[in-house]
């Protein structure tokens, strides 16, 4: 029930991978049903709706009949193998704290997803907005985590961790980073340093850790720098009907550009720390959106992501 075009897009992308996918649909049922189109998808209602207006402790207090709050009991009980939302981001991170339970050694979780980088490889990026204040342990924390999400989903032997900076030298970044520095420097992994956002994306690292504020800035500007380039592009084209034909014959490589790009090709990111499996879609996610989300649950599911980070955090003994 939660985001900017629901409940239509999430059953629409629902629908579009329910050959695929074993679902179980939580929302209003008077609402949810009709939009099935007869199809036998299994539907629970929950009376209740986590709205953007709502604080984010609603599904844990005022609204616990809520979309939201029924779907992470289920998680939680084993009836389900992943959850996927687009509603409240704030809400779904402490709904699932309370109901799933971070994992040992982990003092917060941090939403992480993958973004394209320009050697055609995949870079994970980490935290995008859970946390927007955070500590040096949890820094090293997000880093360990990254790294097990990077052989478990990705499916990368011996991935390459960033500490995000404005510069390669140690000497630069801000207090959090040249605190961070020495804790990441102690974990098993394979650590590359700090690292500057335009070498991230060149493939110089497959793990880019920062702040969630920094995280989700750049995830932000990352996407708009694709509808700017787009756009340009598409006026630039328009302003010379001479070079339309040459447009054309790009036609083919501008969608699968768009394809790898936008924010719908990703879906949504993984809250990574909790004991399951949560995807939090864009607000505004249509779907496209919606099923792309789906398919990142079901990949982490099959990566199993979940004993990977454990594994990762009981070797470690916990950072914190």
């Amino acid at each position: 029930m939660g985001g900017d075009n629901a409940p239509d897009a999430i059953v629409a992308g629902a629908l579009a991978v329910s050959k695929r996918t074993s679902l179980l649909l939580v929302g209003q049922e008077e609402r949810v049903r009709p939009l099935l189109g007869g199809q036998e998808i299994p539907l629970l209602h929950a009376p209740e709706v986590v709205t953007m207006d709502d604080p984010a402790t609603a599904p844990l207090r005022s609204k616990r009949a809520s979309s939201m709050r029924v779907a992470m009991e289920r998680l939680a009980a084993g009836e389900a193998s992943a959850m996927v939302t687009c509603g409240h981001s704030g809400a779904a991170l402490a709904t699932a704290v309370h109901v799933l339970g971070c994992m040992p050694g982990v003092d917060r979780p941090a939403l992480v997803t993958v973004v394209p980088r320009a050697d055609g490889g995949e870079a994970v990026l980490l935290d995008l907005g859970a946390n927007v204040d955070c500590k040096a342990t949890m820094i090293a924390q997000f880093a360990l985590m990254g790294e097990a999400y990077a052989r478990a989903v990705l499916g990368q032997e011996a991935p390459r961790v960033g500490l995000l900076s404005n510069g390669e030298e140690r000497s630069k970044g801000n207090a959090l980073v040249r605190e961070a520095l020495p804790l990441v420097d102690a974990l098993p992994i394979r650590f590359h340093g700090p690292v500057e956002p335009t070498d991230a994306l060149r493939g110089v690292v497959d793990v880019l850790v920062c702040d969630g504020f920094v995280g989700n800035v750049m995830l932000k500007t990352v996407e708009a720098t694709v509808d700017v380039t787009l756009s340009l592009l598409a006026r630039e084209i328009a302003l010379h009907p001479t070079e339309r034909l040459g447009a054309w014959s790009l036609k083919a490589p501008l969608r699968r550009f768009r394809g790898r790009t936008s924010a719908s090709a990703y879906g949504g990111a993984l809250l990574l720390g909790v004991n399951g499996v949560v995807v939090v879609g864009h607000g505004r996610s249509d779907a496209s959106a919606v099923a792309s989300a789906i398919r990142v649950a079901r990949r982490c599911v099959q990566g199993g992501v979940v004993d990977a980070v454990g594994q990762a955090m009981a070797a470690l003994g916990g950072t914190s």
